[in-house]
């Protein structure tokens, strides 16, 4: 992979990248085997983008894919998930203000919630918590945008629930 590439295809989407291996990840040391397989994945895909969507729609196809995929994988292999190997392991929390700590801690609550869900709720919401519209969503999921609208409300209604209690 060329640094041009890096630079202008994916360097400007680390962040979808980024959240969205964070949020199917479950160590620092997973993270970065997520976020690195993803990006070969861009550039070994690069010449089967058609143009039919954004940039950014095939970058979500892609980092959901391969993360759904290296999951399903290491669920295999590994039975032994735990909530508490989280988002704190993927910052170094001692450098952090009390403000940012708290913030930190809320960020960390979420990313464990929302671990819980089922490999496609994950999906949608993260989506939905990156301003997508229902019809990106639909794009990207795979499922007609009424159901997209649906699920999230239902989504959000069972991770208000465990955050609450």
């Amino acid at each position: 992979m060329s640094k041009d590439f890096y630079k202008t295809y994916i360097f400007p989407y680390s962040g979808i990248i980024i959240k969205i291996c964070r949020a199917y990840s479950n160590s620092q040391e997973d993270y970065e085997d997520y976020y690195q397989e993803v990006c070969l994945q861009i550039w070994k895909s690069r010449e089967n983008f058609k143009n039919k969507s954004e940039w950014s729609t095939w970058i979500y196809r892609i980092s959901l894919n391969v993360c759904l995929s290296l999951l399903r994988k290491q669920k295999k292999h590994d039975d032994t998930y735990s909530p508490e190997q989280s988002y704190n392991q993927l910052s170094n929390q001692s450098d952090l203000t009390e403000e940012s700590k708290d913030y930190s801690d809320d960020i960390s609550r979420l990313y464990d919630v929302i671990k819980e869900l089922s490999e496609i709720d994950r999906a949608i919401i993260l989506l939905y918590l990156e301003k997508k519209t229902y019809k990106e969503i639909s794009q990207i999921i795979g499922i007609n945008t009424n159901s997209i609208g649906v699920k999230i409300i239902r989504i959000k209604k069972q991770i208000k629930k465990q955050i609450n209690g």
